[in-house]
């Protein structure tokens, strides 16, 4: 087999549902045959590692460890699902105390062992937020580190194809922007039905606004709608699109959909987010997105339910005050 890159590609966190789907998925998909699997549960972390073995992946050269420095040293890449999981009644928000305490100790095992990696990508909830304060304490450029935002807007295109009844593929550039939670913004100016706009159908017979409405309620509700089928959050969506991210920053095909992505301009003020970005070997950088007005209105009420969060771990001690984050990582402006 062919791989994208032989340099070590750690999953953090493999021992679960998203990681252990991680942990095939990029073999399957090529990536590099140099794999790190790291969970502090070891029983469960070797029944994964005994998995990937007897699939017999081509060259593959798999390692296992729930020994934090011999899995996070070397490391160029680095994926990481190793939170705790949404249960039935849940929010994403509902998550942040505990995972934030979480992704404090990863982006300080980061710095610690592998100042020298090249992306990370944080896909455990509020991932917004578990994203920014990685990124804050592993000393890693913004560039380096995002976070997984698609999966709202893959469901967007899929509740859109359902609708109309089109393949998915004709639901083009279906967007989801801001948090990845409840307070998502939905696009739909940026989006095409088999090559018409969307905005020219919401509001008309092939698209009245209450189904709109629908549609978007399904889509923001996404995550709990498969709690409540499967008994569990996702986990198959969420490793798929993670691993298509680590490729595109190991140099492999662009990523097709939002990114969340630290942004600190004149609108949005040191806050993880999902945005329009380009990410390739040099990394994640948010391009230029515009919407409609009453678009433009709630990605700034997403943008202001993510600063809440912000505060609320700031106020927990997790993060000190921003004006204090550059002591921290001087790569943060």
């Amino acid at each position: 087999m062919e791989y994208l890159t032989k340099e070590k590609l750690l999953i953090a966190g493999a021992a679960g549902m998203i990681g252990s789907n991680m942990a095939q998925t990029a073999l399957m998909m090529g990536l590099t045959p140099n794999i790190c699997l790291y969970d502090p549960y070891a029983p469960a972390l070797e029944g994964v590692a005994e998995e990937m073995y007897a699939c017999a992946f081509e060259g593959a050269d798999i390692t296992f460890t729930s020994d934090v420095r011999e899995a996070f040293e070397g490391a160029k890449y680095i994926v990481s699902s190793g939170g705790a999981a949404r249960k039935a009644g849940m929010t994403r928000e509902d998550l942040l105390r505990g995972n934030a305490t979480i992704a404090e100790e990863f982006g300080k095992n980061v710095k610690k062992y592998c100042p020298d990696v090249r992306h990370v990508v944080v896909v455990f909830n509020p991932a917004d937020i578990t994203g920014l304060i990685t990124l804050i304490y592993s000393g890693l450029k913004p560039s380096q580190v995002s976070t997984l935002a698609a999966l709202d807007s893959t469901r967007l295109q899929r509740e859109l194809s359902e609708y109309f009844s089109i393949p998915q593929d004709d639901v083009i550039n279906s967007r989801t922007y801001g948090g990845h939670g409840e307070q998502m913004a939905v696009f739909a100016s940026t989006t095409n039905i088999a090559g018409e706009s969307l905005s020219d159908i919401i509001g008309t017979d092939q698209l009245p606004l209450p189904d709109w409405e629908a549609i978007k309620t399904r889509v923001i509700q996404g995550g709990k709608h498969i709690i409540d089928l499967r008994g569990r959050s996702s986990f198959q969506s969420p490793a798929y699109l993670s691993v298509e991210m680590i490729a595109a920053a190991m140099g492999g095909k662009p990523f097709r959909w939002p990114v969340g992505t630290y942004v600190n301009n004149n609108r949005f003020r040191h806050i993880m987010m999902a945005m329009e970005t380009s990410v390739t070997a040099d990394g994640v950088h948010h391009l230029p997105m515009h919407g409609s007005e009453a678009e433009e209105a709630e990605l700034e009420r997403s943008y202001e339910h993510l600063c809440k969060l912000r505060d609320e771990v700031i106020a927990m001690g997790v993060l000190p005050p921003v004006e204090k984050w550059h002591e921290i990582n001087p790569n943060i402006s």
